[in-house]
Order: C-alpha cells, then sequence, then structure tokens
C-alpha cells in the first residue's frame, strides 16, 4: 500500500501518519501538506517510507500526480479553527470546500479509494441538559463559517460517491487532544500560557462541553475504517469523553501544580456551540474498534509533559498566536 494523507504534517494528520507507520510497516505514506501555520515539516521527520509533497490541495496538478502514484488517500487537509474563521471565512471556503471538489476529481481520474476526514461540529450543537448524541444520522446544523465548510466537504464527498461511484467513506470526530497540536487551540493554549507563568484564559463561563478524544484513538478509528468501512458510509468517532471546558481548564491547573481556580474569563466567542457529543456504536459494532484512551486525566497529564519536554516546538508559535488573541479579546 501507498497511502497519501493530504493535511499529513498537521497535528492530527502527522499523528496519524505516525500511528500507519507503526502498525503497518510495510506500507509507504506521501504527506502532502502547504506547510503554512498549522503544519510543521518537523511533525513527520524522520520516519522511513515516508515521503513529503510540499503544495496546495487546490493546485489541481500537483494533486493530480500525488493521486495518481498513491493506492488510496486520507483526506485530513482542512482550515480548522473557529476563530480564525469567524475573523476570515474565506481561507475555510477555499480549502474546505475547493480543496475536497480537487482531492474528489482527482481520485475519481484515477479510480482511487477515499476517506474524507471531518468533525462532529457540522451537526452544530446540544442543550446542556440534552440526553441525545449525535449519530450519523443527525441532520446537518453548522453554526460558523469552520462547521460550515465541513458540512459542505461532507456533502461534496457523498454527491461524488452517489453520482460518479467514488470510492469513498467519512468520519466525524470529536475534539482531538494529545502532542503536536497548535498553540492556538483549547488544551494546548492554556498549558503553554502555564508554562510561560500566564494565567490561561476561559471563554465566558466556560460552561460549553465538549466530547474529548485522545488523537491515537481517533487515528486507529481512521485505519479501522480505511481498511474495513462499508464504502459510501459514515463513521462517528468518539470516546465517550465530555467534560465542560471550565472542567478542562481546572484539571490542567491541577495537573501542573496550580490553583485550581487560577484562570481568567475572556469574552466568549460568537455563536459558541453549547455541547457536543459523540455516538460512536456504529464504528464499534461493525468494525469491532474501541479506544484505548479512556483515562481523559492521564490522556492530559502526557499531553502537559509533551508540551512541557518540547518547548523548542511549540515557542516560535506562542507569541503570534497570543497577539492575535489580544488584537480580538480572548
Amino acid at each position: 500500500m501507498r497511502l497519501l494523507v493530504t493535511g499529513g504534517a498537521g497535528f492530527i494528520g502527522s499523528n496519524f501518519v505516525r500511528h500507519v507507520h507503526r502498525e503497518r510497516p510495510e506500507w509507504e505514506i506521501v504527506v502532502y501538506d502547504l506547510l503554512t501555520y498549522a503544519g510543521d515539516r518537523r511533525n513527520v521527520e524522520g520516519l522511513e517510507r515516508v515521503s513529503l509533497v510540499q503544495a496546495d490541495v487546490c493546485d489541481e496538478g500537483a494533486l493530480d500526480a500525488a493521486v495518481a502514484m498513491c493506492d488510496a488517500v486520507v483526506h485530513f487537509a482542512a482550515e480548522s479553527h473557529n476563530d480564525n474563521s469567524l475573523e476570515s471565512p474565506l481561507p475555510f471556503v477555499q480549502t474546505n470546500l475547493v480543496g475536497t471538489y480537487q482531492v474528489l476529481e482527482a481520485v475519481r481520474r484515477h479510480g482511487r479509494r477515499l476517506h474524507h476526514i471531518s468533525t462532529d461540529e457540522v451537526y452544530g450543537d446540544l442543550a446542556l441538559d440534552d440526553p441525545a448524541r449525535f449519530t450519523p444520522e443527525t441532520a446537518y446544523n453548522p453554526s460558523s463559517p469552520y462547521s460550515s465548510t465541513k458540512a459542505g466537504s461532507d456533502l461534496l464527498v457523498r454527491a461524488w460517491v452517489r453520482s460518479f461511484g467514488v470510492a469513498a467513506t467519512i468520519s466525524n470526530c470529536s475534539n482531538n487532544y494529545g502532542p503536536y497540536q497548535h498553540v492556538e487551540k483549547f488544551i494546548p493554549r492554556q498549558i503553554t500560557e502555564i508554562l510561560d507563568g500566564r494565567r490561561p484564559k476561559l471563554y465566558g463561563a466556560g460552561e460549553n462541553v465538549r466530547d474529548w478524544i485522545h488523537t491515537e484513538d481517533h487515528s486507529s478509528g481512521v485505519l479501522a475504517i480505511l481498511e474495513r468501512g462499508r464504502l459510501g458510509e459514515t463513521y462517528l468517532i468518539g470516546a465517550d469523553g465530555e467534560l465542560s471546558n471550565r472542567r478542562v481548564v481546572e484539571l490542567i491547573l491541577r495537573l501542573m501544580g496550580c490553583k485550581p481556580d487560577d484562570y481568567e474569563h475572556v469574552t466568549d466567542r460568537p455563536g459558541h456551540d453549547l455541547r457536543y457529543a459523540i455516538d460512536a456504536s456504529k464504528l464499534r459494532e461493525e468494525l469491532g474498534w474501541r479506544p484505548r484512551y479512556r483515562d481523559f486525566e492521564a490522556g492530559l497529564e502526557a499531553t502537559i509533559a509533551w508540551y512541557r519536554e518540547n518547548p523548542d516546538w511549540w515557542r516560535p508559535q506562542k507569541e503570534a498566536t497570543e497577539a492575535r488573541y489580544q488584537a480580538i479579546g480572548r
């Protein structure tokens, strides 16, 4: 197998590349990434049987050549940060919609297998006291430029499956955490704020609930779908990790030896979704997948240790990230 991974130098993509590199030692992996601010070649350096193509997913020629030399494509490449989408929606339209269109056309021309990576945010949000969870049948109700463009990309994949017979599957995953995540994201931002001697930041009252999953579990779920998933189907990947943002910040503070209430409130994000919750029973029952990292506190402690031990990786991102947040009051 020669596998093409778009966005494979980003956080979730590079963790997937490392997972496949370890679990499928006979496979070759081609990472296709533009290496914008969220992609880092260091994330995949030093891995045998892994090569890097630096190019834009919207570049039809470069993408076509990369798809032609591979057997299957896992499409991670996306603009993915909600705050950035609220400030500048156009890159999200370009990468998430036009980029996915280019991927679909390339795999259609060459008859390649495609797995498309998406998010639970396409479903909108749930009430805090609602016992329901998202399933593959939940209606789409996105609330931000980010989630709406991801919803659109999912619908493009479904249309290409039905109209053109593209051999594709889709997965929608809950919030990932783990190593190599950009410091603009919620968990690494709080960890690095504390490491830099500042108080972590909490949007609004911090009651918003996210369904956390370690990126290793996301990776194993994607690999299971790629190898055994039914073509044309959508699978949800989650590990029953619902926690409020306030609880996560308090846990980070405690694990880092600080008072659990030593954080500051900042202006809430416009249209901030209340709660996400994944029902992954289809993935578990059909493909026998199970998450390994069920202890969130242990996973978070390991993540804190990674950022503590790798300041050379995250510090170059930090100053510009905080300047951007300061400019928008968050």
